[in-house]
């Protein structure tokens, strides 16, 4: 079962960069998109349903903003669109499919980078949702894969100015005990279960001063998995090389 998870910077756009063509190539079993920006009219997403993919969507309710898709090869037993709380499923932030071995859970959390209070509602926006999962875990749903963009790094080695950024959003000690505390609640990170301590893999670049080309990025998209789904992990990794976004696409092939 390939899942990846790949924040578009707005599905039209990527479309036009041939993100199609890409799928049709990878054949990804579950693509997981973040950040959509539907706009005032529906997506248009007959191009991946023609290759055989059941779409499910997520829009924000703001034009041109957020919201979060999942395209399937196999038909989900459940599909549950957002999370209860309307301040959050206003802005598209979490989409989950139930299959038989798993639930994949899509999410686009907030960045923080606009302002204070923007940073304070994703802070509230990660308590939140570590309580949500939670519920989750206790629920009785299938082990969790969260696929998304977290806008959050958890240690240096995800980020390549560190010593400049420990208190810039998506970097605050907040958030990167945050992500400890997360993980703690039974999850492991497939790429750095896959991969261990490598230095220098990214998954967003800004556009500005060719900071891609000059690898100044950020891991900011994760696949964490629940820990009963780690002996069925058998590759992990970020596709730097995959271009129709400033993020670029992480991948995790679990075996059943």
């Amino acid at each position: 079962m390939k899942i990846i998870s790949y924040n578009l910077n707005g599905f039209r756009s990527a479309m036009g960069k041939g993100l199609a063509d890409w799928v049709a190539e990878t054949r990804p079993d579950v693509l997981c998109v973040q950040e959509i920006k539907a706009g005032r009219e529906p997506l248009d997403v007959s191009a991946l349903t023609g290759l055989g993919y059941h779409a499910y969507l997520h829009p924000a309710q703001k034009p041109g903003y957020s919201g979060v898709a999942t395209f399937s090869l196999q038909k989900p037993l459940a599909v549950v669109e957002g999370c209860g709380q309307s301040c959050y499923d206003d802005e598209g932030r979490v989409l989950r499919l139930n299959f038989e071995h798993c639930s994949v859970l899509n999410t686009y959390m907030p960045s923080g980078t606009s302002g204070p209070e923007r940073q304070a509602f994703k802070v509230e926006w990660l308590h939140f949702f570590r309580r949500y999962v939670r519920e989750l875990q206790g629920a009785g749903v299938p082990p969790l894969v969260i696929a998304g963009d977290y806008n959050c790094c958890q240690e240096e080695i995800d980020i390549r100015n560190a010593k400049t950024n420990l208190n810039s959003p998506g970097f605050t000690p907040e958030e990167r005990q945050w992500f400890r505390d997360f993980l703690a609640d039974g999850f492991t990170d497939s790429f750095r279960h896959h991969h261990g301590p490598v230095p220098d893999r990214y998954s967003w670049w800004t556009f500005r001063a060719g900071a891609r080309a000059r690898n100044v990025g950020w891991r900011l998209d994760h696949l964490l998995v629940d820990n009963a789904l780690v002996p069925h992990i058998r590759h992990a990794d970020l596709l730097h090389d995959v271009v129709h976004s400033d993020h670029c696409p992480a991948v995790v092939e679990l075996a059943f």
